[in-house]
């Protein structure tokens, strides 16, 4: 077989051409855009390590800034607690001081006056204690109190013994009518709540007009008829001033 040159040189040729063209059109730009991405990441990386860089920095100086605010505060509260203890004590040497004083100047007056409080107790005590017991019930009167007041109302008319209620039963026939007294207005609830526990302990329904009476301070008073059921503070008073009464 013979060798033609002429067409040896042109694959030559045309194998150097193509080597060219892939060089210039293929290998360059791939080349040149893996080149690219290294820097990037080059790039993303140098700023993620001045970035740790200055992140560790920052969290040095905040745990420095930390430290010496504990320090500080140590400092300050060690200076409060000592001044609040030299205080306290110089405080406390200067009432004891005053009562001292106090004690020896008053000791011979307050002997006699108590001696004539004594008199006086002994025979004011029971009208003491009734001004006492209605001045702290006066103000202890309100809605709070009377809405106590109904819930033990409720609860008391629920205890009560058959043999209190029997005349109520047979001395009233179909349909009862009653009054129910307060000091406050009774919410509707209070209401169903009274009347529910009045119908379910008598077997029937009465009716119960709702009225409003101050002088009751707080607190409600069932009227059916001649029977009552009172759980107020004015109730409460009368007792306890009648009780007193008996006793002297």
């Amino acid at each position: 077989m013979d060798l033609d040159w002429t067409t040896f040189a042109l694959e030559i040729i045309n194998f150097l051409a193509l080597i060219w063209i892939l060089k210039r059109f293929l290998y360059r730009p791939v080349l040149a855009t893996l080149a690219e991405r290294r820097a990037g990441i080059e790039g993303s990386l140098n700023e993620a390590r001045a970035t740790e860089a200055r992140a560790a920095a920052l969290q040095s100086q905040f745990e420095s800034r930390l430290a010496d605010w504990e320090r500080e505060k140590a400092a300050a509260r060690s200076q409060f607690d000592a001044q609040m203890a030299t205080e306290h004590a110089r405080q406390m040497e200067t009432l004891d001081r005053d009562l001292a004083t106090e004690r020896q100047r008053s000791a011979a007056r307050d002997a006699h006056r108590q001696e004539t409080l004594q008199r006086e107790l002994a025979s004011q005590s029971g009208a003491l204690a009734r001004q006492f017991a209605s001045a702290l019930l006066a103000r202890l009167a309100g809605p709070e109190i009377e809405a106590r007041l109904v819930e033990i109302f409720v609860e008391e008319l629920s205890a009560l013994p058959e043999e209190r209620l029997e005349p109520l039963r047979t001395g009233q026939n179909g349909h009862g009518q009653g009054v129910l007294s307060s000091a406050h207005p009774l919410s509707e609830e209070q209401r169903r709540q009274i009347s529910g526990a009045v119908d379910a302990r008598l077997g029937k329904l009465v009716h119960i007009d709702f009225v409003e009476d101050s002088e009751l301070l707080a607190g409600v008073r069932l009227s059916l008829g001649a029977w009552q059921l009172d759980l107020s503070l004015a109730g409460e008073l009368g007792v306890f001033a009648e009780a007193a009464r008996l006793e002297h």
